[in-house]
């Protein structure tokens, strides 16, 4: 690796990173509580209402690994700085947007901005900080940035659209943007990777993308065409065969965006495949609970976003001390344990009424799932950005991103073709009778569904730490204690 100066303030690097991080994070979920503004203000279908949320991750999560390899091959302070460049003026364009095909086709470069400074952000992190227990620490504060961002997101959403407009829920991103830059051009060292070649895999970045983009488009399509329709089996063909055309350009490839030989290391195979799954549920649940409290009980943008303030916070202490209890109990068992509370949190939801009060009803499973996914970011993320070296950072870095994305992206793809499905069932079999209330309950009903599903993602994500990981593939972690506590 090549480092342009050893003199620079690392925790300064960190803040500049997580600054980033954190405004690219925020844009998961600030449109979420925005949703009903932006359908109403550029007449969108119900049924494309999603691509607002999808447009932006799809488009992240299928360029992440060419950002991280990018980020290796041409210097990661260099893409962070075009990413966030891009970022920024794509948020501009969102907030001037006209139609709803503007919006998403933005929201589309918004994804492929912050797919270039994700893992350029986290391999600088992971390059600046070489010490075992001030990586730790960097990686701890770096997890909880960008998990309590995502639940932030909801809160400034709603007090930006209820106190000027759903416009600026984009607006904002464009000063900090220009901050970042500033600031990562003036105090960031410039690095790369020694891979004796700059080439890049652009036919494999679009054939994930479009597999990706295809079976997407496919699961949100199938409600209106049918499971076993010829449209719905043709699209899930098309993905397949791309992702399959993926694997083998890969395997063949010189230069290849993904080393396959990456995912022989169990812990970043195991990391990712949860992270999948965790990030899956979390997103769905914030599309959801933001409707559910909205469309439901009836809140206003900034009640609703103040309503998930002890998410941000539950997220963020549930980080803070998971960095202590790191030690104690071993990535893989805390892992498990956040997953697990979580879980627990998300069934709670199941149970929310048509008639709910925020304390008894919505509450109650709010601050367990918070919680949870606050002590399941760190382990998690020790798990899969550990174990390669400083040449690989940036795509373990893409990798574990990229599966973070990709999990929103489907989850929240599948989760909405549930719950659709469910409240179109009681809908459908009550004819043209059914009340307002009756209304209301059968999109409740639909919400059931789709938490049900989410806690039994997170569920399964437990289950594949406890069958998959043991001590031996967890030694390689990066952690500062002695021994890893790590039950075999």
């Amino acid at each position: 690796m090549q480092t342009e100066s050893q003199t620079s303030n690392r925790w300064l690097v960190l803040v500049i990173a997580c600054l980033a991080q954190f405004m690219v994070v925020l844009d998961n979920t600030i449109v979420n509580v925005a949703l009903p503004s932006i359908q109403r203000g550029l007449s969108f279908s119900p049924a494309n209402l999603q691509w607002v949320v999808d447009g932006y991750t799809l488009i992240f999560g299928g360029f992440l690994m060419l950002g991280g390899r990018a980020a290796d091959l041409l210097g990661r302070r260099r893409l962070f700085v075009i990413g966030v460049a891009l970022f920024s003026a794509a948020s501009l364009v969102n907030g001037l947007a006209q139609s709803s095909t503007m919006l998403i086709v933005g929201r589309g470069v918004q994804g492929l901005g912050g797919a270039l400074v994700s893992p350029a952000a986290l391999s600088i992190i992971m390059t600046t900080f070489e010490d075992t227990t001030e990586r730790t620490r960097a990686l701890g504060v770096w997890s909880a940035i960008a998990a309590g961002g995502a639940a932030f997101g909801l809160l400034l959403g709603g007090v930006l659209t209820d106190a000027v407009s759903w416009r600026w829920n984009f607006f904002i991103n464009v000063p900090v943007g220009i901050g970042a830059v500033i600031a990562a051009t003036r105090f960031v060292p410039e690095s790369l990777a020694d891979l004796g070649h700059r080439r890049f895999d652009a036919v494999g970045a679009t054939t994930v993308t479009g597999g990706l983009l295809a079976m997407v488009f496919g699961i949100v399509k199938a409600e209106a065409w049918g499971w076993g329709s010829a449209k719905t089996l043709g699209v899930f063909a098309l993905g397949l065969a791309l992702l399959v055309a993926f694997v083998v350009i890969e395997s063949r490839s010189d230069a290849p965006l993904v080393k396959l030989s990456i995912f022989r290391i169990r812990s970043i195979a195991t990391a990712n495949t949860v992270m999948l799954l965790v990030a899956s549920a979390m997103f769905g649940f914030f599309f959801f609970a933001s409707l559910y409290v909205q469309d439901v009980l009836g809140y206003s943008p900034l009640k609703a976003g103040f309503a998930f303030l002890p998410a941000t916070l539950g997220i963020m202490v549930g980080a803070g001390v998971a960095q202590g209890l790191i030690k104690r109990l071993g990535v893989r068992n805390l892992t498990v344990l956040g997953v697990t509370l979580a879980t627990v949190g998300m069934v709670i939801l199941t149970q929310l009424p048509v008639h709910g009060h925020y304390l008894s009803n919505l509450l109650v499973g709010l601050l367990p799932l918070a919680f949870g996914l606050g002590l399941t970011f760190v382990p998690i993320t020790l798990l899969g950005t550990s174990g390669v070296d400083n040449d690989d950072a940036g795509l373990a870095s893409g990798l574990f991103n990229s599966a973070q994305q990709v999990g929103g992206s489907l989850g929240l793809a599948v989760l909405s073709t549930l719950a659709a499905d469910r409240t179109r069932s009681l809908l459908g079999g009550a004819g043209h009778q059914l009340t307002l209330a009756g209304q209301l309950a059968a999109r409740v009903s639909g919400y059931h569904v789709a938490f049900l599903a989410a806690a039994i993602m997170l569920g399964a994500g437990a289950v594949l730490m406890v069958l998959f990981l043991r001590r031996r593939h967890v030694e390689n972690v990066s952690l500062d204690a002695a021994a890893l506590p790590v039950a075999a």
